[in-house]
């Protein structure tokens, strides 16, 4: 027995040296033994020789000792600091040029600058504004094969649908595999209405399983009514597996992953023009750094164009009579509390009231539903329409039980993200729109990659990496390898390694989860440059926001190690606090703007200005625009006013004296004295409790309730609109929400963003 102990342990050594070895022999091999790019590449690639990387980090050691050298991380790589890769982009004279210069920092941007690393090819990209800032940050978060698109090719007979579906599934498998830390299963239910959907919807789910081979996450089944009710009380569904992912910490960490591998990569750097050569070919850009307005240019041998929505106008820097060939469409996606899904399944519904799918879905604590499907004008800042988003709710209403109230107030963001769907340029029929992406070559070599989704953004970066290979004429030194190339932070990550969070640094185990599934490995070094909270427990990790596990240490970290330069680049794509609770965040501006300047050192006049485009962003994220001017003060003043521990979903709670005016009133109107008063007179009696209430916003509040089609309401129904209500008038930065008048009735004007903890 002791023997095959010894050689089980022996086993388990063995496996561990291997892999340590595999994994040396990658970075080695990969990034540090390019003879032919060793000087760039000994610049950029150094490994720091301990995992606390400042003093900050050996304070917090010196608090909560690692307990044994089993439990360390491994080394983490320290990345450079933006204004080395801002002289690296510079360059020198005697340096030969790039070989590419890739625009855009959204996904398939980063995957290309990751991919043409892989390859040993000297790379540089430039983002206009910040990593996964445009689309890449405002998707769906789910990673699918597409099930609609292989209905479409069953019952279309339409090869490029299935070639989709073949795709996605593919890269839907190699997303779980490459950042593990950053995406994960999630069983997805579609619902059946009618019994000759069973066989259909049976019949093309095992179709699905059939097509993704062994890269299958799991099997699609049938539930019963009973089972589907244990998961969702309210449903009778069918069960798909697909997987959910952060998007937004994905596009950073695939950046990063760039760098690591010897790409120069810049968030807030802008190309303003492009420069041709003799032969009126592109050879390089101008560029401008949007943070300081310092302006150069960059020589490389070819540009490839992958800014998405905003794919036109980087082709009409190429030529001003270049058609456009994107077709923006909105797609408005809402944030509800958690109670609205179970925390391990999603669904799926196929059969909206339009014919357009919508998904609901578990994310980071809260409920994501959406999404809309709608022509709109291009803009950096979209903003989601209201009657997208009271589409959503409505369809919301159709699958959830008569028992539950889906209210507006419910609403903790809304956003608007923009797809870019193209038309392909070199196609003789432009009319049509391209689900699947597009490689186009300009007549001077500019190469635009543009549409396909998330799901295939490394197809598609692997595709333009092996356009511009061919086009300027490159020599790479290996093969693509990113379909096996891990993401940073996935390297040293267990499904356990949270435990060793909260042992080794005293972390709420809502915190150690949080930071191990966004950070990976690289959580030991965010978990080290939190503060003390000064308590019993948690002993480390000061909240951001009383009602989401975020900590200051991240702010920290974003600022040191993920080129954060901005409150909008931390709130809303290194946290995603901003798409989780408008209204939290907001709350949490000031304490994180103290944070980012001790870090970068903001004079007063900076954090105002920080403050001012943050909050004109968390209008486009749903929250309602006051009538005066929000401040650094105002927010402090209203957020101390309200208890950590308050309920942001609690109802109204009537005092004795206004039941008893409530009820005097709907007495008064109950002429028929059946206990019932016609909701004609609704108006009129909230009128006499002393509100004025536009009709649109009273049939809203009726609509919440269930009662817009009503002749008719009990008493027990005219207090559930009074609760709604006075949820508006309790809701915080009430003096800016409400129009006080202050006559004997105390009468407000309540405006259309009535809240419950929602917007």
């Amino acid at each position: 027995m002791w023997k095959a102990f010894n050689r089980k342990r022996i086993g388990y050594a063995g496996v561990l040296l291997a892999t340590g070895a595999a994994s040396y022999h990658f970075y080695n091999e990969t990034t540090l033994k390019k003879r032919r790019l060793q000087p760039y590449r000994r610049h950029l690639a150094t490994f720091s020789p301990d995992l606390f990387m400042s003093e900050t980090h050996s304070d917090a050691l010196n608090t909560v000792q690692l307990e044994a050298s089993s439990n360390k991380p491994h080394t983490l790589w320290t990345p450079p600091s933006r204004g080395d890769l801002l002289n690296m982009l510079k360059g020198h004279k005697d340096e030969p040029p790039f070989d590419i210069l890739i625009i855009g920092g959204g996904a398939t941007g980063s995957g290309a600058a990751l991919d043409a690393a892989t390859r040993g090819l000297k790379v540089a990209l430039v983002e206009r504004d910040d990593f996964a800032a445009g689309t890449s940050s405002r998707s769906t978060k789910l990673v699918h094969g597409g099930v609609r698109y292989l209905e479409k090719a069953v019952k279309e007979l339409d090869y490029g649908q299935y070639k989709l579906v073949k795709e996605a599934l593919h890269e839907r498998y190699t997303f779980l595999q490459i950042a593990p830390y950053l995406s994960y299963q999630l069983p997805i239910m579609l619902p059946i209405y009618k019994w000759w959907q069973v066989p259909y919807f049976w019949f093309g789910s095992k179709f699905y399983d059939k097509l993704a081979g062994r890269e299958a996450i799991e099997s699609s089944y049938f539930l019963t009514r009973g089972k589907a009710l244990e998961a969702f009380p309210w449903l009778n569904k069918n069960k798909l597996v697909g997987a959910m992912h952060n998007d937004a910490r994905m596009n950073v960490a695939i950046a990063l992953t760039a760098i690591s591998l010897g790409a120069v990569v810049v968030n807030h750097v802008e190309a303003t023009r492009l420069i041709k050569n003799e032969d009126g070919k592109v050879s390089g850009a101008c560029l401008r750094d949007t943070l300081t307005g310092e302006e150069w240019t960059i020589n490389t041998k070819g540009v490839i164009n992958a800014t998405g929505a905003f794919t036109d106008s980087i082709r009409s820097m190429d030529n001003v009579k270049n058609d456009n060939i994107v077709a923006p469409s909105s797609g408005v996606h809402v944030i509800l509390p958690n109670y609205y899904s179970p925390r391990k399944m999603g669904l799926l519904d196929p059969s909206t009231s339009d014919g357009r799918v919508i998904f609901f879905l578990p994310w980071e604590g809260n409920t994501i539903a959406g999404t809309t499907d709608s022509p709109t004008e291009l803009t950096y800042d979209p903003m989601p329409k209201e009657e997208e988003i009271q589409w959503i709710l409505d369809e919301i209403r159709r699958y959830l039980s008569p028992d539950i109230k889906v209210r507006r107030g419910d609403v903790l963001a809304a956003w608007s993200g923009i797809r870019p769907l193209v038309r392909d340029p070199s196609a003789k029929n432009t009319a049509g729109l391209v689900r699947s992406h597009i490689i186009h070559v300009s007549d001077s070599n500019l190469i635009t990659v543009a549409g396909g989704k998330w799901t295939t953004y490394r197809a598609m970066a692997k595709d333009a990496i092996d356009k511009a290979i061919d086009v300027f004429e490159l020599k790479p030194i290996n093969e693509c390898l990113t379909e096996t190339a891990k993401l940073i932070g996935s390297h040293g990550y267990s499904k356990t390694m949270f435990i060793k969070l909260i042992q080794q640094f005293g972390l709420e185990t809502e915190t150690a989860q949080h930071l191990a599934n966004s950070y990976g490995d690289r959580a030991w070094a965010v978990a080290a440059l939190s503060k003390p909270t000064g308590k019993r427990w948690p002993v480390f990790g000061q909240r951001l926001s009383p009602f989401y596990p975020y900590i200051e240490a991240e702010v920290r970290y974003a600022v040191r190690r993920e080129y954060a330069c901005t409150l909008v680049d931390v709130i809303a794509r290194r946290t995603r606090l901003a798409f989780l609770n408008a209204q939290a965040t907001l709350e949490s501006l000031p304490y994180i703007i103290e944070i980012m300047s001790e870090e970068l050192g903001w004079t007063p006049e900076k954090q105002i200005q920080e403050f001012d485009k943050a909050t004109e962003f968390l209008f486009t994220m749903g929250l309602p625009r006051p009538k005066e001017k929000l401040t650094i003060n105002k927010v402090q003043i209203e957020s101390a006013k309200s208890s950590e521990h308050e309920d942001i979903y609690s109802r109204s709670r009537f005092q004795p004296e206004e039941l008893a005016s409530f009820q005097k009133v709907f007495s008064e109107l109950d002429v028929s004295g059946d206990g019932r008063i016609k909701t004609a007179n609704i108006d009129k009696a909230l009128a006499f409790v002393g509100y004025s209430i536009p009709g649109n916003v009273l049939n809203s509040i009726m609509t919440d309730a269930k009662l817009d089609e009503s002749d008719s309401i009990e008493f027990e129904e005219f207090l559930e609109i009074m609760s709604g209500v006075k949820d508006l008038k309790e809701s915080q930065f009430k003096n800016a929400l409400f129009d006080h008048q202050p006559d004997k009735h105390e009468q407000k004007r309540i405006p259309i963003e009535r809240s419950s903890g929602g917007v």
